[in-house]
This record gives structure tokens, sequence and C-alpha cells, in this order.
């Protein structure tokens, strides 16, 4: 018997109310037959008994988190190409696979091994949600920049360059799509596939649209500043799906004030001045904005104003010393967000 081309491997944890519905899409895809693995870690709802009894591929993984459950999954898998899934993905188009596959195929016959694909994303049950934002994070799905591609976009990568790459990393419950993209970057190259998946909102109606984005900017910001401090101590205060309630951001910003006060005036705005930079690279999502308001979002080589960011600005804020300005500005606002706390503290 041959080993199948595709693999889809989903991690899992009590998804039990979301599994079925993509599961049931997958089975009705046309022109492949993917082997689908459930990397599940230690669900209580009946999840992987779920997955058992329709004949599904279950490994069960002792160590939660996507990272590591998403490993676990690719080594079990036997498929030459491999494509990570949410369990909260949706494919009501019959013919995705099948379009993505011939276009990951010409890619690998033009020799391009080291090409990954990931789709653009289509948000549903928005119902109490903030629909301008999502609708730009729709869009910023179809760019292929590093920093916008995430796990609910789908993963799609060969195997080989996958274990190339070292698999996804575990030292964090987070960010493994986002380390794992910016190698991909590094090595290869991403390309936008045709098509999209919808993705659920949950969790931005859960905790709040502004604040779970807002959250997600500060997480991001962190890891492009290499703010190992704040990324290590930040999951004790980060709560897994099932128990999202409106996102509280304060914490957050205290661990920040806190961390700066242990470190040092020094080291601080070393770390700073790295935040600053970070920021100053995002300053292309401002452009991006005129392109959408300009109606001009049709294909990544369309984008005249984000073009123009990365050929004329970006090498400007790059020689001149404009991290500092975002730099002192956001850490000022802080010190003011944290003093009404500070005085409640010593007042009682």
């Amino acid at each position: 018997m041959t080993a199948p081309t595709l693999s889809i491997i989903i991690p899992t944890c009590n998804e039990i109310n979301t599994l079925p519905h993509l599961i049931a899409q997958l089975r009705q895809q046309i022109g492949v037959e993917p082997e689908i693995v459930i990397a599940d870690g230690c669900s209580t709802d009946g999840t992987p008994e779920w997955a058992r009894s329709e004949g599904i591929r279950v490994v069960a993984c002792p160590q939660r988190g996507r990272g590591a459950q998403m490993n676990a999954g690719a080594h079990a898998s036997t498929g030459s190409e491999l494509l990570f899934l949410h369990a909260d993905s949706g494919m009501p188009d019959i013919t995705l696979l099948q379009q993505a596959m011939h276009c990951m195929q010409t890619y690998r016959l033009a020799g391009q091994k080291h090409c990954a694909g990931h789709f653009s994303i289509r948000f549903i049950d928005t119902a109490g949600t903030w629909h301008p934002l999502l609708r730009y994070l729709e869009k910023k799905s179809l760019l292929n920049r590093p920093e916008c591609i995430h796990g609910d976009r789908g993963m799609w990568l060969s195997r080989s360059f996958f274990f190339e790459l070292g698999g996804f990393r575990t030292d964090l419950p987070f960010l493994e799509d986002q380390q794992i993209a910016h190698r991909v970057a590094q090595q290869g190259q991403w390309t936008t596939l045709p098509g999209c998946l919808e993705t659920s909102a949950r969790r931005f109606r859960q905790e709040g649209t502004l604040k779970r984005t807002l959250l997600n900017a500060m997480i991001l910001t962190a890891f492009q500043a290499d703010f190992q401090e704040f990324l290590q101590q930040a999951p004790a205060l980060y709560r897994t799906q099932e128990h999202t309630t409106n996102v509280q951001l304060i914490p957050f910003l205290r661990l920040v004030h806190q961390l700066d006060q242990a470190a040092g005036w020094q080291h601080a705005w070393h770390r700073w001045h790295r935040i600053g930079q970070s920021l100053c690279a995002s300053f292309w999502q401002f452009f991006f904005m005129f392109d959408l308001l300009a109606n001009t979002l049709r294909t990544e080589d369309r984008f005249p104003a984000i073009l123009f960011h990365d050929r004329t600005i970006q090498p400007l804020l790059k020689r001149l010393p404009c991290a500092w300005i975002p730099a002192i500005l956001i850490r000022y606002i802080l010190i003011l967000i944290e003093t009404p706390f500070a005085f409640a503290r010593y007042a009682c």
C-alpha cells in the first residue's frame, strides 16, 4: 500500500464541538484523499474516543501545547506533504485541497522544495464581535509576510522541509506558528494558496475583539523584540481556549512594568529600543490600510502603498534613530496606566 501524499495534522484539546464538522468537510474533498492524524493533548470531553470511532488515527501527546502535539502528529504521519490545521477550521469548498495540492506540486516540480503554503481566512460566527477589525485581519491573511501567517491560516510544508526546520518549537505554549513562520521565511518562501479557510471568531467573541487583538499585538511585539522574560512569564496569565472570558490587559501591562523595574534602567531601555525597532517594522500596516481604502487589494504585486513603504520608508526608518520615538511613547503610556494601580496598592 503506497503512503498518502498528503497528511493533515490537527491538534486537539476538548474539541468535540468543532472537530466533527471539520472531519465531515475533509471527507467531502474531491481529488485528494488525505491521511488525517489527530494529535490530542489530554482531552477530557471524548474528542479522541470520537475520532477513533470514526476510524481516524489519534496520537496521544502527554505534553499539552500545539507545538508538541503537531510535532507528535507529524512524526506519526506518513505523507510527503504535511498540512497543519486547527480543529475549528472549515472547508466549505470541496475542491480546496485539490487546488492547493496542484499549487504546491507546481512549486515542487519547479524545484522549490522550501516553499510553504498558507490559506487566507474568513471568520464565521462573528455575532457580538467588532466586524471591521476582523475584516482587516482577513485581508492581512492574504499576505506572505511571516508576521501575518498564523496557525489558523493552515500551514502546508513538505515533510522534508518541516523536519529540516526542526519542527515546531515547544518551549512556549503559544507562538509556535510565528516561530516556524519566520524560519520558513529565512530559509525558503511562503505562498498564499488558492481559496480560503473558514475559522471561528469564538476567541474574539469571548475575550473582546479589540482587547484580543491588542494582546496578540503585545505578544507578537515581545516575540519580535526577543523580550524573553515577558514571553516566559506571560503564560501564567494566558488562559487556554476553553476557559477564556473577557480578557484583562492590565495584568500583562503590569508584568511589563515589573520586569522593567527588576531589570534596571540600562537593560530596560536597551530592551525598549528593540521594542521600538519592532514597532517601526510594523509601520507597513498603515500603508496596507491605504491600499485597502483605495480598493487595490487583488494580488500582493498590486499593493502600491506597501511597495512604497518597503522600497522607501522602511530603509529610511532603519537609517534614522526612529525606534526611540515609539519606544519612549509606549513606555510612558504604560507608566501612566500603571500609576493608578500603584497608588491603589499603596493605599491598601
